[in-house]
């Protein structure tokens, strides 16, 4: 038993536990967030075993699953895989400790349920991060699907079922076509070794070595895979619908942890495995990706819904991340890795404080919104945190991530680096655009007008001896009526439960080394697989 096998094994005994718990949704609460929080202590020690000079795959077990075909149920960790790890286990007890702040879940629907499936969901995605067999890696990649249908076709909005659907075909399909390359991989290395196998080390010795023609048409069948999951631009449809649809929490799983299974897998699979179909294919690739930072800014910047400006917020991010990997040099890859990490942490907290102003205000139309920040500040501020994260400013974790991405693009693809360039702009106009028109300006909002009125009614009352004139001459209006519509300001538990993602944000922005060495001695082995083909 190794600490990697406890944090795969704790989540899924938890979820039958607070599944059994239905009935009783505090109670289902409750056990839900006490396993997400000894996952997230395991995770102290789970980091501290990891020696990133040591062997590239770290916390190994495995045992017999096939043997026929050689498929073996095998575990283990890199630099790349923990920090995702990490950053899962941390989300996960955000998301139950905001539940009940982010919006009510459907009519007849128990917290049990949901949190049972939140915690399936957690148990699969730490397990795909770690699979070191290439079938087993094919098999969570597909069973990952389900909790996240239940979640989004149970507990989302008016059409719930065909985003939930539609993300299920597009990854499902995507995944039928890696298995096809997988079984391909699998007929090389029974040629070459005289039997089949799926253990990722001895494919990647494998098959790395044979021809450009092969490598290519196996290279695409686990590329559209991870392009679709990711998502690149075009394969990226899915994601505003599931996004707009999902619970605030199930949309912070998505876009925060279960996309950057795709970037995982460009690192994990498609790069050592197939060294020089990469680099045939990097423009084609690149193409996409900095199409994805134009395309997703300018959407961002058009959006009306706030849940669907994140979606497209997050399909610009990841155009940065493929362009860091496909640029081929350690600075780019590097920043990569750690902007799946840091993109995260940010959208993370982007999605909840939305997901709380949605909840507050009762609509998630930005139209809907002004001057919020005059009745919730402290709301205000933890917005406009998040939101300069989102737009990399210096001295938050994600500037040091985009900084390493354009600096090592630069160096080998100048003009998609250039073009890259225009979306930290645009970034910076959309995300200030969105701030500003939810949080300044003039009150707007039925809830909100209530809650200053309400206040200024109180003033008047209290300054007046309980007369009821408010704003002047011809202005009357009783202390009670803002009272029924009144948004409230974040409660301390609220602020608790998000502290911790200020402090990464803050912390990892001043402070990246950590971070930064346990990634590099994976990106290096990486690169190194790549060169040496």
């Amino acid at each position: 038993m190794t600490w990697l096998l406890a944090l795969i094994l704790l989540p899924l005994a938890g979820a039958l536990v607070v599944a059994g718990l239905r009935s009783n949704d505090r109670l289902a609460t409750t056990v839900a967030l006490a396993v997400s929080l000894v996952e997230l202590a395991l995770i102290v020690p789970f980091w501290l075993a990891y020696d990133p000079a040591g062997e590239r795959i770290q916390q190994v077990s495995s045992m017999e699953w096939i043997p026929t075909f050689g498929i073996h149920i095998s575990f283990g960790t890199d630099g790349i895989s923990l920090i995702m790890i990490a950053v899962i286990a941390l989300l996960v007890p955000i998301i139950i400790g905001t539940l009940n702040s982010t919006g009510k879940l459907p009519e007849g629907r128990s917290a049990g349920g949901f949190l049972s499936l939140v915690l399936v969901q957690e148990a699969l995605t730490i397990a795909v991060f770690a699979a070191t067999d290439v079938f087993l890696f094919y098999v969570l990649f597909e069973i990952m699907l389900i909790p996240m249908y239940f979640l989004i076709g149970g507990y989302g909005g008016a059409n719930r079922q065909y985003a939930a659907v539609k993300f299920f075909l597009y990854s499902f399909l995507g995944g039928l076509i890696m298995l096809a390359s997988a079984i391909g991989a699998y007929s090389l290395a029974s040629d070459e070794l005289g039997q089949g196998t799926f253990d990722w080390a001895t494919l990647v010795e494998v098959v790395r070595d044979a021809p450009a023609s092969t490598q290519i048409w196996l290279f695409l069948g686990f590329f559209l895979a991870f392009a679709i999951k990711a998502p690149l631009v075009p394969f990226h449809t899915w994601l505003p619908d599931a996004a707009g649809q999902a619970p605030i929490g199930v949309t912070v799983l998505l876009v925060g942890v279960l996309d950057k299974v795709g970037t995982f897998g460009f690192l994990r699979y498609c790069l050592p495995m197939f060294p020089e179909a990469s680099e045939r294919l990097a423009p084609l690739v690149l193409v996409l990706a900095v199409a994805g930072v134009i395309y997703g800014s300018v959407l961002a910047a058009g959006q009306q819904d706030m849940k669907r400006f994140v979606a497209y917020v997050s399909i610009a991010h990841f155009g940065f991340i493929a362009l860091g990997i496909f640029a081929f040099t350690p600075q780019s890859v590097v920043g990569s890795a750690t902007y799946m990490l840091n993109h995260s942490l940010a959208t993370g907290m982007l999605i909840i404080v939305v997901g709380i102003v949605a909840a507050r205000g009762g609509s998630t139309r930005i139209s809907d919104y002004g001057g919020m920040a005059k009745v919730t500040p402290i709301l205000g501020g933890m917005l406009l945190i998040a939101g300069l994260s989102t737009l990399s400013l210096p001295g938050t974790n994600s500037f040091i991530s985009e900084f390493l991405v354009l600096l090592g693009s630069f160096d080998t693809r100048p003009v998609y680096a250039i073009i890259a360039t225009v979306g930290m702009v645009l970034a910076a106009a959309y995300v200030l655009w969105l701030y500003q028109r939810i949080m300044t300006g003039p009150v707007r909002g039925d809830a909100l007008v209530g809650a200053v009125e309400d206040t200024a009614a109180r003033s008047a009352s209290v300054v007046g001896g309980g007369g009821r004139r408010v704003g002047g001459p011809g202005t009357a209006v009783a202390p009670e009526v803002g009272a029924k519509k009144a948004i409230r300001d974040l409660s301390v538990k609220e602020i608790a439960v998000l502290a911790p993602l200020v402090v990464l944000i803050v912390g990892l922005g001043f402070y990246p080394k950590p971070v930064l060495d346990t990634v590099t001695p994976s990106v290096e082995a990486t690169l190194t697989a790549v060169q040496e083909r």
